[in-house]
């Protein structure tokens, strides 16, 4: 793309645009280092846990290294994309976007290797919907935007990578670590590692729901292009959710299973359920607004 003119040189950055916020809050809370958090408790942990209580943590690690390895890669043809429209300041945000999902896949991997499993091959708790989501769609729909700036591509893409994956799983997921792990007090270093990505998400979910939302304002069409693709996606999203819960609760069945974690999993499935809702919902207010700017002023006032 040769360039004709540049934007900081023509005028200047927009100052108070939703996307110069989310980097702004970028480069003062993405600052950590998986490589600083200490694993040493979780090791302990982890050697003490009966076979049964690793089937518990081992599907969520799974999940979550090869979801975030996928983002990692896949998020390329959206920041070109971006690039390409002149859009700046979400060029920007984007450059913390792809270092945070670096990060993530880092420590995932870090963790296997602090633990001693850096060798044991995951890959058997990636079930038919998880590959459906992670394997196909993800890329396919992120691949589109290196061809394809369209309204219905850009729609698509920002569903799977931030409303499905980011908005739902990883949600849900992170909810898991928490009543799972937190409750029994163990694996302090992972839940430290998820605390900051849930809070990175945050950003990532915001630059999504925005990108969606920019769109559908006076545009029913566009609309039905989101809510659509959600409805497509979520007996898949769903199903990855009802793989994790069926798994633990094969293993809760049991008599013989010994197990200090106490988790009710219908409860993991009714968040996967609220936050799918929750998603629609937050785009759907987008359509209250006459023009886009009317939009951009309210998203200034709260990112």
């Amino acid at each position: 793309m040769v360039h004709e003119s540049f934007q900081t040189v023509d005028s200047q950055l927009n100052w108070n645009s939703p996307m110069y916020k989310l980097w702004e809050k970028a480069k003062k809370n993405g600052k950590w280092d998986p490589a600083d958090i200490d694993f040493t408790q979780d090791k302990i942990d982890y050697e003490n846990m009966t076979d049964d209580e690793r089937i518990t943590i081992l599907p969520l690690v799974s999940s979550f290294a090869g979801g975030e390895e996928a983002v990692t890669l896949d998020i390329l043809p959206m920041v070109q994309l971006m690039a390409r429209q002149g859009r700046l300041e979400d060029t920007m945000f984007l450059t913390t976007f792809m270092f945070d999902e670096a990060k993530h896949t880092e420590l995932f991997s870090r963790w296997q290797k602090e633990i001693g499993i850096q060798n044991i091959d995951l890959s058997s708790f990636h079930g038919d919907s998880y590959k459906r989501i992670f394997y196909e769609e993800l890329p396919e729909k992120m691949e589109r935007l290196n061809t394809d700036d369209s309204p219905e591509a850009i729609i698509k893409a920002a569903t799977v990578y931030n409303m499905i994956v980011e908005g739902i799983l990883a949600e849900t997921g992170y909810y898991s670590f928490r009543q799972i792990f937190k409750k029994a007090g163990t694996l302090p270093g992972i839940l430290q590692g998820i605390d900051y990505l849930n809070q990175d998400e945050g950003r990532h979910l915001r630059f999504g729901i925005y990108t969606i939302q920019r769109h559908v304002v006076g545009n029913e069409n566009n609309f039905k292009i989101f809510i659509d693709y959600m409805d497509e996606l979520w007996p898949d999203a769903y199903g990855v959710i009802e793989y994790l819960t069926t798994l633990y609760d094969i293993q809760v069945a049991q008599d013989w299973v010994r197990t200090r974690f106490d988790f009710n999993s219908n409860i993991m499935r009714e968040y996967a359920k609220r936050q799918f809702e929750i998603r629609k919902s937050q785009v759907d207010r987008a359509r209250k607004y006459a023009s886009a700017v009317q939009l951009e002023q309210e998203w200034i006032t709260k990112v």
